[in-house]
């Protein structure tokens, strides 16, 4: 593809985003940004007990790059295992967004992926404080006497 239909890709993404929206039944939702620039995203992610990816989706504010990335990731990693996401790279950015765009908007153009990779390892450490008895991070544990 040239420069100009990686262009109207993403444009496509920002102006018709995909999976933008609130997911009420997330297994995992977490937050990102980019303090430099200030774009903000929020990725939701419904697994199943197969650790795969069922449903995600994300809401968000700043640049048009940092919004079609999470409209692509979004759509990419529905029905991916949560070892398949993890090992997703800048690459594969390049590949949705044009060398051009990726290497110019590096932080930008992975904010998503970043964020999306980030809920599978609170994910994974919620469950595995989970099967240890403990509260999930972020939650109030509770005591008894």
């Amino acid at each position: 593809m040239d420069r100009q239909e990686f262009i109207e890709i993403i444009l496509d993404h920002y102006e018709n985003p995909r999976h933008r929206h609130r997911m009420e039944d997330a297994s995992v939702q977490l937050g990102g940004g980019n303090p430099g620039c200030g774009d903000l995203i929020t990725v939701y992610l419904r697994i199943g007990d197969d650790e795969r990816i069922e449903a995600a989706s994300f809401e968000g504010e700043g640049c048009t790059i940092s919004q079609a990335g999470g409209s692509i990731i979004s759509e990419m990693i529905e029905g991916m295992t949560l070892d398949e996401v993890k090992n997703l790279g800048k690459d594969t950015m390049i590949d949705e967004m044009g060398q051009d765009v990726v290497t110019s908007r590096v932080r930008c153009a992975t904010l998503a992926l970043g964020t999306a990779q980030a809920a599978v390892d609170a994910y994974r450490r919620d469950r595995q404080r989970a099967s240890n008895g403990l509260a999930p991070a972020g939650e109030a544990a509770r005591f008894e006497n």
